[in-house]
């Protein structure tokens, strides 16, 4: 038990002392409604069972060939409806001309803001942090999308071009790469050209 050891089963391992306490013990809580029956074989369980389905979360991501990063990923996302995720997704990614998903405390996050802030674009940035609960699904189904789920994770034009100072490819190497390269100004301005066309 001392293995499963979380504030909600602490709780039901209390209610378990107190189920099984008499005036007689040391752990007798005065005044304690001591009942048949608690909730803490239900809060043990539901442990258990969470615990158990992100565990086949993870080997299931596993099996479908993800790394390690991405599995963890997906297992901090838990269930969800990945249609529907990868609608919001796309939504979010055609919203604006440069998108960038962060974490507020993450140092190349900073960077890409700075970096960003330096070179005059405007930048739709979109908090993965806030909430976590809501964030982890995007983060699980971008790490698909792109192949890795590091951040920050960066569109311009609705094209994944990579993170601060890497990415997956010489077509996706980080924004700090094609900044060296001289593709980054070019490419922020063909994509606010594009999307003022579209509106």
């Amino acid at each position: 038990i001392h293995s499963f050891l979380t504030p909600k089963t602490f709780g039901a391992r209390k209610r378990l002392v107190i189920l099984r306490a008499t005036p007689d013990d040391d752990d007798f809580v005065p005044g304690a409604i001591i009942k048949k029956e608690t909730d803490a074989p239900t809060s043990l369980a539901t442990f258990i069972e969470g615990a158990m389905m992100r565990f086949d979360i993870y080997k299931n991501s596993s099996a479908e060939g993800y790394g390690f990063k991405q599995s963890i990923a997906s297992v901090l996302a838990g269930e969800y409806d990945a249609d529907s995720v990868n609608t919001e997704l796309d939504e979010i990614i055609q919203s604006a001309p440069c998108v960038m998903f962060t974490w507020e405390s993450s140092p190349a996050c900073k960077k890409a803001v700075q970096g960003f802030d330096s070179a005059g674009a405007e930048v739709k940035n979109v908090r993965l942090d806030n909430p976590w609960s809501e964030g982890n699904k995007l983060r699980a189904e971008l790490g698909k999308k792109v192949g890795r789920s590091s951040v920050p994770c960066i569109f311009i034009g609705g094209k994944y071009v990579g993170g601060f100072d890497e990415g997956v490819s010489e077509d996706a190497p980080g924004i700090m790469a094609l900044a060296f390269q001289g593709k980054l100004k070019p490419m922020l301005g063909n994509a606010d050209t594009k999307l003022s066309k579209i509106e």
